[in-house]
């Protein structure tokens, strides 16, 4: 019997560093072709932005659903870089305000991740999940931040809740800063409009 000797551990462990290096450059690859404007790039240009063969890259992904999914979880970690909590102990104004400052800055952040979602994302089951995972986050940021709120709302939290997000996702933004050209400023204010009209009436209704 011939006994094959294994690799060293630290050989083992140097190549698993070089291929994660490999997979974090080629997602900040795609990230960055987005970010210029290509919003559907081929597995060529990425490979090209890379600095890594065509083979590299599908060796390391074995599909674009693989690296949609790496991406997402990329564009996750740039949010969560940004992202401070709330107090819900501020006045409801100032959390109003706060939250609706960071969201902006959030939204703008994902932006063009977004927009190129948008374009694959009806053949893509996991953009879409990507996209359900950002809802989930929202929504679970507004259940902590607004929880005195939605508290008051009692038989009407539920939709309260789901108007809540859909003024916060990146539908909404979209809407205003694409379909209706609003800047960043205006579009943070309409959110917020839209929030203080929501929470208001839901504190209101519990008064009565």
């Amino acid at each position: 019997m011939i006994e094959v000797e294994a690799d060293p551990p630290e050989r083992v462990d140097g190549r698993a560093a070089r291929a994660e290096r490999t997979r974090a450059a080629i997602v900040e690859a795609h990230l960055a072709l987005i970010d210029s404007g290509d919003l559907r790039p081929t597995g060529e240009r990425i490979a090209e932005r890379a600095g890594v063969s065509l083979r590299t890259l599908w060796t390391n992904f074995k599909d674009m659903e693989t690296l949609f999914a790496a991406t997402g979880r990329r564009v996750g970690e740039r949010q969560a870089a940004l992202w401070r909590p709330v107090s819900p102990e501020l006045p409801l104004t100032a959390r109003i305000a706060a939250f609706c400052d960071q969201r902006a800055r959030l939204l703008e952040v994902l932006a063009p991740s977004a927009r190129a979602s948008a374009l694959r994302e009806p053949f893509s089951p996991q953009l879409r999940r990507n996209r359900e995972a950002a809802v989930a986050r929202v929504r679970h940021e507004i259940e902590a931040v607004f929880a005195p709120e939605l508290a008051h709302a009692g038989p009407g939290r539920a939709q309260l809740l789901d108007a809540l997000t859909v003024a916060g996702t990146w539908s909404s933004w979209s809407m205003m800063r694409d379909s209706m050209g609003l800047d960043v400023d205006a579009a943070r204010a309409v959110m917020a409009r839209m929030l203080g009209a929501l929470l208001v009436d839901a504190i209101a209704a519990g008064l009565r």
